[in-house]
């Protein structure tokens, strides 16, 4: 931001020309933090949908399928992963689009044009996981729990309800946080350049 301003003081003190090219070498730079942010935000959602197949070379998966089993939604639990594997793959695929276009931009304008679409498909996959993870999460919660109270009686079961409820409460809490921390952040640089490209159109 700094080194924006100490260009725009200058140009009112330079030739036309001389403006110019200020403001043609501030927009390289601007496109260049942009495109490497947009580049990062693509390899986040790569290793996001690697991460857990890699979890589970550490795990055992065999006791961690047969939950599924034992609460009979294994049917369920696999047309819900398959159908999170195709948004992910089409954010992927988005976001990719995304970093292609701004490393095409050829004006400020374009740029800042991209700079709000990458920030709105950032914003919409955020806000997709977001209720996807919780819906589910919510179902999976009900039917533990149902099958749990089954066994149990009198306090024990107020405790139980409570203790799920905690435990659902974290894990989105936890889930929303990794995202704003893992997103949230480029979002912000992204938006800072957005306005210094926009202080550079004045």
């Amino acid at each position: 931001m700094d080194v924006l301003e100490k260009y725009k003081e200058a140009w009112d003190n330079q030739p036309e020309n001389e403006n110019k090219v200020s403001k043609k070498e501030i927009y390289k730079m601007m496109k260049s933090k942009s495109s490497s942010i947009v580049k990062w935000i693509f390899i986040i959602s790569i290793l996001e949908l690697l991460l857990p197949h890699l979890v589970y070379l550490f795990t055992d998966y065999e006791n961690y399928n047969k939950i599924y089993v034992d609460l009979g939604i294994k049917k369920i639990h696999v047309f819900v992963s398959i159908f999170l594997y195709v948004v992910a793959l089409f954010f992927i695929f988005k976001f990719y689009t995304n970093y292609k276009n701004i490393s095409a931009t050829s004006s400020t304008k374009d740029l800042m044009h991209q700079i709000l679409k990458v920030r709105k498909t950032v914003k919409t996959y955020f806000l997709v996981n977001i209720t996807l993870f919780v819906l589910y999460s919510v179902f999976v919660s009900i039917t533990m729990l149902y099958d749990t109270l089954k066994t149990l009686s009198g306090s024990k079961v107020l405790i139980t309800i409570i203790v799920f409820i905690i435990l659902l409460s974290v894990s989105i809490t936890i889930f929303w946080l990794i995202y704003q921390l893992l997103y949230g952040i480029l979002l912000k640089k992204l938006n800072r350049n957005y306005k210094d490209l926009a202080k550079l159109e004045e």
